[in-house]
């Protein structure tokens, strides 16, 4: 496995006329709906467990993009249809050609995301050492603060992230982001004492919560809309990156027991960088046009996509009711008739993804290799993060092809059969001089189905189906359903599987993955080709 280090250049965007034709019919598609379900985990490898459980959740990143094909800076017109109500096909709006380019501004909004994987996943390998350093290697509930502690942190951070990103803008939010980010490392690097480190680590995943909410939001807002949902995936590969990169940092660790110092404190560099990449980076259009400020809108708009799309652009958000008389919406009214079904949907979706078992599945790969006679941990790390990589690549390359409702249906399809193929193979007498082999295709089935979908579709839908005037705040409480799940399933994982069994917890997140399969088919809508404003008309009209 190999890290990337994403070094962001280039942050001016030249302008070029181009011409723009947007002869447009306005369409609203039917609702698609989508069910998510997922399965258990075995109490064959408890030991293997405990010496995990210290271990970061990692379950939530999907990885990569296919970067080959996001490299355009403009996208090919093209008419796309969506099905009505009644069954027949119309075109949606024709998007023209881009002049401009996001691509410099997703790539620095990126950072978070690098950041995001780094931090949950550098305590992994540099627990062991820093516990020794700190004089706390026989006090495993110390360690378990260290380790938590951004999760907490996370938790907090993602609530208030979509509050900022109302108040002072997606950009501005970045550059405060930032603060903690650095402040962070920093403080994890010098600590001398478990208390500081801990604080460290609570700054840093309030960082990565705030990050976690406004990397995706960003991305969305600024992606012309015939991209961007490969655009969208990139958030999932840097996360991923940034989970290898930690990895690959650890390494010198074996031969200088004081590189862990090092590894918290490379994590400052692309801090800073995200903070002055963001400087220079465009405010996203909707907040702006959103508070009035039409002039910034303007030159945002023409910085992006160039010249040409400023009047077609600005319609479009005008036409949608931004920047009318509704003011910013607070977090009650989240639970208003008007948007509590698409409130619903986003959490319930980061709900399903961490209850279909991708945790277990992260805890349980290196012992099921082993019983399949891979002894190597790095090769069993290596065939889970390739075929991670691998499917979101491929989800990448599908996401404006084949929409991000069927990628969850099959995805969380897959997962399920996965997760029964487990539960089965430590459990039928007939499959045991085969359990070895079939845990092994199992587990890389089920990492490779959960990349193609359930990983980074629901970072990019929930930014597409929330309006405008609760979009960050909506997020925010997506996401902040996401740490929550994600640190009780942490703290109880183990107790469960002790309980139960690791072959019942298994077929148990098989049946939540089927559930989730049946909730996405009924509640799910299909927002590939559309833009943001028609999505909007449909799902939350004004009143």
């Amino acid at each position: 496995m190999q890290a990337l280090n994403l070094g962001v250049s280039g942050f001016h965007v030249q302008n070029r006329s181009s011409r723009v034709s947007s002869n447009s019919s306005q369409l609203r598609n039917r609702k698609d709906t989508a069910c998510m379900i997922g399965t258990g985990s075995d109490s064959l490898f408890v030991s293997r467990l405990r010496s995990c459980h210290m271990r970061m959740e990692l379950g939530s990143t999907g990885a990569g993009a296919a970067v080959g094909s996001v490299y355009r800076s403009s996208a090919k017109s093209r008419s796309v249809k969506a099905q009505a109500s009644d069954g027949d096909t119309t075109p949606l709006k024709i998007q023209s050609k881009s002049s401009g380019s996001v691509l410099p501004y997703v790539g620095v909004a990126s950072l978070g995301a690098i950041l995001f994987g780094y931090h949950l996943g550098v305590v992994n390998g540099a627990l062991e050492y820093l516990a020794k350093d700190l004089g706390i290697a026989e006090n495993t509930v110390l360690q378990g603060w260290i380790v938590s502690s951004t999760l907490a942190g996370a938790t907090v951070g993602s609530f208030t992230g979509g509050s900022l990103a109302d108040q002072f803008g997606r950009t501005k939010t970045f550059l405060l982001d930032a603060i903690p980010l650095a402040v962070g490392a920093f403080l994890c690097a010098t600590a001398t004492n478990v208390q500081t480190m801990i604080i460290g680590r609570l700054l840093a995943g309030i960082g990565i919560g705030i990050s976690s909410a406004i990397v995706p939001l960003y991305i969305s807002e600024i992606s012309p809309t015939e991209i961007r949902g490969t655009l969208g995936s990139i958030n999932q590969l840097f996360i991923c990156i940034g989970i290898l990169a930690a990895l690959v940092a650890g390494l010198p660790l074996a031969g200088n027991p004081l590189w862990w110092r090092t590894m918290f404190g490379i994590a400052v560099i692309p801090s800073v960088l995200l903070a002055l990449g963001m400087a220079f980076s465009p405010e996203s259009p909707r907040w702006l046009v959103q508070h009035g400020k039409i002039a910034q809108a303007e030159k945002a708009i023409k910085t992006l996509y160039g010249e040409g799309r400023v009047t077609e652009v600005m319609a479009d958000l005008s036409a949608s009711g931004q920047g009318s008389e509704e003011q910013d919406a607070g977090w009650f009214d989240l639970f208003s008739p008007r948007y509590f079904k698409v409130v619903s949907v986003g959490a319930a979706l980061f709900l399903f993804q961490q209850l279909a078992g991708i945790n277990a599945v992260v805890y349980y790969s290196t012992s099921v290799f082993r019983t399949a006679g891979v002894a190597s941990d790095v090769a069993a790390s290596a065939a889970v993060g390739a075929a991670n990589v691998f499917g979101t690549m491929i989800a990448s390359s599908l996401m404006d092809k084949q929409g991000r409702k069927s990628l969850l249906v099959t995805s969380f399809s897959g997962m399920a059969i996965s997760m029964l193929l487990l539960s089965l193979s430590f459990t039928w007498k007939v499959l045991a001089p085969y359990s070895g082999p079939l845990a092994v295709i199992g587990t890389i089935l089920y990492v490779l189905s959960f990349s193609l979908g359930a990983g980074p579709v629901p970072a990019l839908l929930l930014p597409e189906i929330f309006a405008s005037r609760i979009r960050a705040k909506a997020v925010a409480l997506s996401l902040g359903m996401h740490w929550i799940s994600n640190f009780v399933i942490g703290l109880y994982f183990l107790s469960v599987v002790t309980k139960f069994g690791i072959s019942k917890v298994y077929l148990g997140f098989s049946s939540i993955c089927v559930l989730a399969v049946i909730y996405i088919a009924g509640n799910v809508v299909e927002t590939k080709g559309r833009s943001l404003e028609d999505i909007e008309r449909e799902l939350s009209p004004a009143i």
